[in-house]
């Protein structure tokens, strides 16, 4: 389930992508009220990726407090000709994240969630494994923590305080 918006964000033009939409019943004494919890995944396909839950009354509404809430919790990520530049894992409560770097050509190879946000940070070709939890809000956590984790070359070869040649040969 996984609808594709573009929303526009001081200067950045942002792409949600809608992961889950839950739908929760109340019962009280004057009968059910029924609510929606919708977790959005926003990502300019270039770098930088937020994830965020929304409730609401309504499914759009609910949505849309999604999508801000996502906004709070941008991230940039390293993109690499299109790939991660190394293996990486992530861990959320019971989810765990595996995402390693593929060939070109391969395509993303991920399932549900962590493909909605690997689509939205701008990842062309990446292997995936998610373990564990299969919860939608545990394993968009779990992704976007591998993601965080990751380094690219330039950085590690700053902290190393080597030539970039010696770290990376791509």
């Amino acid at each position: 389930m996984s609808t594709i918006k573009r929303v526009k964000t001081s200067e950045i033009e942002f792409k949600e992508r809608l992961v889950s939409v839950q739908r929760v019943t109340k019962v009280t004494k004057g009968g059910r009220t029924f609510s929606f919890s919708a977790i959005v995944v926003i990502g300019n396909e270039d770098g930088i990726v937020g994830y965020g839950l929304g409730k609401a009354k309504e499914v759009n509404i609910a949505v849309q407090k999604g999508v801000d809430d996502a906004k709070k919790h941008l991230v940039k990520v390293p993109v690499i000709n299109g790939t991660i530049p190394h293996a990486q894992e992530g861990k959320y409560s019971g989810a765990l994240a595996y995402i390693r770097p593929a060939t070109p050509g391969t395509g993303v190879i991920a399932g549900g969630a962590m493909r909605a946000v690997l689509e939205s940070v701008g990842v062309k070709n990446v292997l995936a494994k998610s373990k564990g939890s299969s919860n939608p809000h545990s394993v968009v956590k779990a992704t976007i923590d591998a993601l965080t984790k990751l380094k690219d070359p330039y950085t590690v070869a700053q902290l190393r305080g080597v030539e970039l040649s010696t770290v990376f040969n791509g």
